[in-house]
């Protein structure tokens, strides 16, 4: 049995210790030594054995094609970044001005050209401070403007945001009081204006952006609401900065503000398409008003986060936008290829039409016609833990690979992961 330090001064596993850290290129050499003792290998192919063992990063989380028809799925880290922000990203991770002048040589606001991006998209928002994620956001709000005193909403907007997380006790939490007003079905503006007293701080609008209520419904709009002469929070969820032809329904922060909200709330890495943040948008002293409270330190992000944003709000189009706008047509021609291709290697797939949708809360009941790549069951499971994962979704005893989520230049890893799966 080669010994463990003999092993360490192959080329291939000293380099690797260089780029990934010794004590997971030992933990590779023990484990292929393990191998060869229990007779799997031969002890000369030890060191081969390890060198392949290794991670491709020192980190935990691995890339996947998500092939799922879900454009931001939650499981698989929501919106993917485009190559801007990935770049943006790469640059900002030494040494930065993240709160330094380089002119003058003074501290100087922390993410200033990220936040005047954001504003710059958003023309009806005063001012702009970002946060660590969406709930933070509203958690922020509800702190600095209704600790101890009451927040008005409607009964059918005291939604669940996911993984058992509740509005109401999210808001309950920051010391405020919530008056539920109206019906889970019907709110009017009268409903809203019953409730206002001295203690109230702000009404709060909720985009019930994960489900659809239909039939004998109403709700109180934003304009209805500002007229009431107490600030308006609008919570639009997924993040869209300006309404978009394909999602007509769905609540943009730039006609939240128009309508008279003094405050917009969002989320950064739905459909704006970036990095996993918390968006308040509107009055600049409302919104001063927050960035000056204590809370704001504890919720801020990092300057990994604010150049992702910038890049994302400055840069070109984002993965999120390039596959909400895919040509269906397209889809099916791309399907139709890859299927002859792999077909021609002898492998069970035909090209579908699909159905994809939003996901991470946005755009609920929106389909978006697409086209997937049909396999037979047992091929998600062997996909999934391939070398290149990929992770598509089981119907009628088919694996779908649908192909709006999956940028065209990753159809060869797709048909190579594929053909890795079928053992060709």
């Amino acid at each position: 049995m080669p010994r463990t330090d003999v092993l360490l001064r192959d080329p291939r596993l000293e380099a690797a210790a260089r780029r990934l850290g010794a004590g997971l290129v030992k933990a590779a050499v023990r484990q292929a030594q393990e191998r060869a003792r229990a007779g799997r290998i031969a002890p000369e192919e030890v060191a081969d054995a390890a060198a392949a063992l290794l991670p491709r990063t020192a980190g935990g989380l691995r890339p996947v094609i998500n092939a799922t028809g879900v454009l931001l799925h939650t499981n698989l880290g929501r919106a993917p970044l485009s190559a801007a922000a990935r770049q943006a990203v790469q640059d900002a991770a030494g040494p930065t001005d993240v709160e330094l002048d380089l002119r003058t040589g003074v501290r100087a606001r922390r993410g200033r050209t990220a936040l005047r991006a954001l504003r710059d998209r958003v023309p009806s928002a005063a001012a702009a401070h970002v946060v660590n994620n969406g709930a933070a956001a509203l958690v922020l709000a509800a702190t600095a403007l209704a600790a101890g005193r009451e927040i008005v909403i409607s009964r059918g907007e005291m939604v669940e945001i996911g993984d058992g997380f509740r509005l109401p006790d999210l808001l309950v939490s920051t010391g405020a009081r919530l008056r539920e007003v109206g019906t889970t079905n019907r709110t009017t503006a009268a409903d809203y204006a019953a409730a206002l007293g001295p203690d109230t701080a702000f009404v709060l609008k909720v985009h019930p952006s994960n489900f659809r209520i239909t039939g004998f419904t109403r709700s109180a709009g934003v304009a209805e609401l500002a007229a009431l002469d107490v600030p308006v929070v609008v919570d639009i969820g997924s993040g869209l900065l300006a309404p978009h032809p394909r999602l007509p329904d769905e609540p943009d922060a730039e006609t939240q503000l128009r309508a008279g909200a003094a405050l917009v709330t969002a989320s950064g890495d739905k459909l704006l398409g970036g990095p996993q943040c918390g968006l308040l948008l509107g009055e600049e002293d409302l919104v001063r008003r927050l960035a000056r409270h204590p809370l704001a330190r504890a919720l801020r992000v990092d300057k990994l986060t604010l150049a992702a944003l910038e890049a994302t709000l400055t840069g070109p189009d984002t993965p999120t936008a390039a596959a909400l706008a895919a040509d269906p047509e397209q889809l099916m021609r791309r399907a139709g290829r890859l299927a002859a291709d792999l077909g021609a290697d002898g492998i069970d797939v035909r090209a579908v039409p699909s159905e994809a949708t939003v996901g991470g809360g946005g755009a609920p009941g929106v389909a978006l016609p697409s086209a997937a790549l049909s396999l037979p069951e047992p091929y998600a499971a062997r996909l999934r833990t391939g070398a290149t994962p990929v992770v598509g979704r089981l119907e009628a005893g088919r694996c779908l690979l649908d192909l709006r989520a999956v940028p065209p230049e990753d159809d060869e890893r797709l048909a190579g992961a594929v053909r890795s799966a079928a053992g060709r």
